[in-house]
């Protein structure tokens, strides 16, 4: 092959995990997570992640290997994703990576920031700051000593805010600062195949109606009670559907009404992911959902 690592990124409900299975099945790969949410344990249906059956198939990693009370990073997901690109090497497999988070593209490609390790007694101050006054009066303090920072932060963010905080007050050098200093791809040294699933937008918005309502169906009103106390300054705490189906179980909204809130709120994200993969994804390849046509012209692709 003229590649040693694929990556297939697109919007959610797109198909990228089935096409990186079959992908895997058809080169002999091992399925690398590049997802923000599937890399939690305790939401495998709300988040999509590949079920028992396709990780029997072929090897995948990265998939519910945190808690969601942790507060992962992006930083840490390129160590991560280092230690399981070291794996599918160690197992002689091509490494495909498949996700829709665009900074994790990034990670992999590009590099990050080295970003500073906090202190747990500033992160602690910054978590119960941003829960005594709210996220965007936290907004407006950070704006006075980093308007720079703040200028890219939604102030109703409060684990972009919160993360901004702590950063300034560990280090006293703005976000934006460190977020300039570029890492270590973790893919640096390989030939990527790179590719984009890209959908009509009317189809993508139905796929992910039908199956948001699977997912409820499937258990996943249950997951969102389980996760009724994360702290929603926690990264997990951004998982599509989480409060809507938090306010059903609580009565507070019909099935109806939580249903369509929900499938709003994943269809808005869907197309800000879009936004993210064509101005940043610019030399990635953009494929249709021909998943077939594709898996075969990759499998002809020449040693």
């Amino acid at each position: 092959m003229n590649f040693d690592a694929v990556l297939i990124a697109g919007p959610t409900a797109s198909g990228k995990s089935a096409l990186a299975l079959a992908l895997a099945q058809k080169l002999g790969g091992v399925v690398i997570n590049a997802d923000s949410m599937q890399v939690y344990r305790e939401a495998p249906i709300l988040t999509a992640a590949p079920d028992a059956r396709a990780r029997a198939c072929v090897p995948h990693l990265l998939y519910g290997h945190v808690s969601a009370l942790d507060a992962y990073s992006a930083g840490r997901y390129g160590a991560d994703a280092a230690t399981a690109l070291a794996q599918a090497q160690a197992m002689g497999r091509l490494p495909i990576f498949a996700g829709g988070t665009g900074l994790y593209f990034t990670a992999l490609t590009d590099g990050l920031s080295d970003m500073p390790a906090i202190p747990a007694p500033v992160r602690a101050a910054a978590r119960a700051l941003a829960a005594r006054i709210g996220p965007e009066a936290l907004h407006a303090r950070l704006a006075e000593r980093d308007p720079a920072t703040a200028a890219g932060l939604r102030p109703t963010d409060p684990q972009r805010v919160t993360r901004a905080w702590e950063v300034l007050e560990a280090t006293g050098r703005p976000l934006v600062e460190w977020q300039r200093l570029k890492g270590t791809p973790v893919l640096a040294g390989l030939k990527p195949a790179k590719f984009v699933i890209d959908i009509p937008r009317q189809s993508l918005r139905a796929r992910i109606a039908r199956r948001f309502v699977e997912m409820v169906d499937q258990g996943g009103l249950e997951e969102a009670v389980a996760l009724k106390d994360l702290a929603p300054e926690l990264p997990a705490a951004r998982l599509l559907g989480l409060r809507p189906l938090q306010a059903l179980a609580a009565g507070e909204l019909s099935r109806e009404a939580a249903l369509a809130r929900a499938i709003t709120d994943t269809q808005r994200f869907a197309k800000r992911q879009m936004t993210w993969f064509r101005h940043r994804m610019t030399d990635y390849d953009w494929i249709d959902a021909n998943m077939s046509n594709f898996i075969a012209k990759m499998s002809e692709v020449p040693a």
